[in-house]
């Protein structure tokens, strides 16, 4: 994948938040691929024609179907096998690079299944390690866990992992979002995509719906966000897409987001595609409605926060956001309430579960392995690091939690550490809703990868 060989906290932030809006968004919507009824479904069957109870009357067999694998956890009694001892690795305390709430967060959701069946039946205690931004102390931490003997390593934001001493410790590593290049080939699974799906998710959206020939991109012009355009631009080579780029700075007036807005449509396009961000959410999409422009706009996840969609209103109607989704009540919004309660230390229901910030990564991650575990466990073999990380690269049928992504390890041999591949899109609609479009709930990204 074509990008910087650094990390700035801006396309940092950029990419985990585009990662936590397509997992935990979609994961609160009663009609995302998961939604669970929250009570056993009871079904009857009739013997086979012939077989007669003594009454003479056909024998009829009642069963209970299992609450759905993301759902069960209230049932579940506190775990009583041995302690599993995971290890977690953080960025935390540098100016930039401080992601505290992400290791927060996990060690909270290890808190909750100590009391609702832990890992696979199994107890966890989480050795947190902090990095600090630097190859030197990343390796630091690989060296702490190994010391305490830790059976599996668990990263939050790690911006250089030591995989090759996890690897001959015989350690596996699970992180929730790669962020350097070399974190797509490494001795390691990556629940999400990173930038590499989530423009991949573009470029299949901007082919097969919006049946678009010529895609102009509007993005600021620094390190974080060039990184992020460069591997679009890829993506829509892949598809066959023509484009043009316009750029701007971080920061424009209203008069420079609408010079931005008309040079893009100038170039006649089928669709606009705007990397920007935050402020420039605002600055865009009100220069669009400004300049009365029709062409339809692609942006991310990050453009449909309710701070931006509050502020331009119907200004919005005409773009569409990856990551983004219809939001409902569900059986997974109501654990995630409960469970995040004490770590926010607020009433549960006042969580908003779009407005966790980074630390829904480490919910997401810790979530997500306790459901495989369970599901491992169920099948009869012993949960550990090893056999945890074995059942996620090789079996079918498993989901992230709370959005029921697909696990697909390997299904890129490009890059191979990713698991999941699949992104929903929403788009603004009149009166200010985002709604998921018909069609583009799981979009996916296998083939149009950078």
């Amino acid at each position: 994948m074509n990008g910087p060989s650094f990390v700035s906290r801006r396309s940092l932030t950029a990419c985990a938040v585009l990662a936590i809006g397509a997992l935990v968004a979609s994961g609160c919507s009663s009609d995302s691929k998961k939604a669970v009824v929250t009570t056993a479904a009871v079904t009857t069957t009739a013997a086979p024609a012939g077989v007669t109870t003594t009454s003479g009357a056909p024998e009829v067999t009642t069963t209970l179907a299992p609450k759905d694998p993301s759902a069960i956890f209230p049932d579940l009694a506190p775990p009583t096998g041995k302690e599993m001892l995971i290890g977690f690795v953080n960025t935390e305390g540098t100016p930039g690079l401080d992601f505290p709430d992400i290791r927060k967060f996990s060690v909270g959701v290890a808190d909750y299944l100590n009391k609702h069946g832990g890992m696979g039946g199994r107890p966890i205690k989480i050795e947190s390690c902090v990095a600090k931004g630097s190859p030197e102390t990343s390796q630091q931490c690989a060296q702490e866990l190994i010391a305490k003997k830790v059976e599996l390593v668990l990263t939050g934001l790690d911006l250089f992992p030591d995989y090759k001493a996890y690897t001959a410790a015989k350690i596996p590593v699970i992180g929730v979002l790669p962020i350097l290049p070399g974190d797509y080939t490494a001795d390691a699974l990556y629940l999400t995509g990173g930038n590499a799906t989530t423009v991949g998710a573009m470029a299949a959206a901007a082919k097969n719906y919006y049946k678009a020939a010529n895609v102009a991109i509007i993005s600021s012009d620094n390190a974080g966000a060039t990184g992020t355009r460069v591997a679009l631009e890829a993506s829509l080579d892949v598809a066959g897409i023509k484009h043009t780029l316009v750029t701007g700075g971080d920061n424009e007036t209203d008069a420079g987001y609408q010079g931005l807005m008309r040079q893009a449509a100038q170039t006649n396009p089928d669709l606009l595609v705007s990397l920007y961000s935050d402020a420039g959410c605002i600055g865009t999409i009100r220069g669009r409605a400004a300049l009365a422009i029709q062409i339809p706009v692609l942006t991310t996840s990050i453009c449909s926060g309710k701070d931006v969609i509050s502020t331009v209103g119907d200004d919005a109607v005409g773009w569409s956001f990856v990551g983004s989704s219809t939001k409902k009540d569900s059986p997974e919004l109501l654990i995630l309430q409960e469970m995040l309660a004490p770590v926010l230390k607020v009433e549960a229901s006042t969580i908003d579960p779009t407005a966790l910030g980074l630390g829904a990564l480490g919910m997401i991650e810790t979530m997500s392995l306790a459901v495989f575990a369970n599901k491992l466990a169920e099948s009869g073999t012993a949960v550990t690091g090893k056999s945890l990380y074995k059942y996620l690269q090789t079996a079918k049928g498993l989901h992230l939690w709370p959005n029921g992504a697909e696990i697909e390890c390997g299904a890129s041999a490009k890059y191979p550490t990713i698991c999941s591949f699949t992104f929903p899109i929403a788009e603004y609609k009149a009166g200010g809703k985002v709604e998921t479009i018909p069609g583009l709930e799981a979009v996916k990204t296998v083939d149009f990868l950078p």
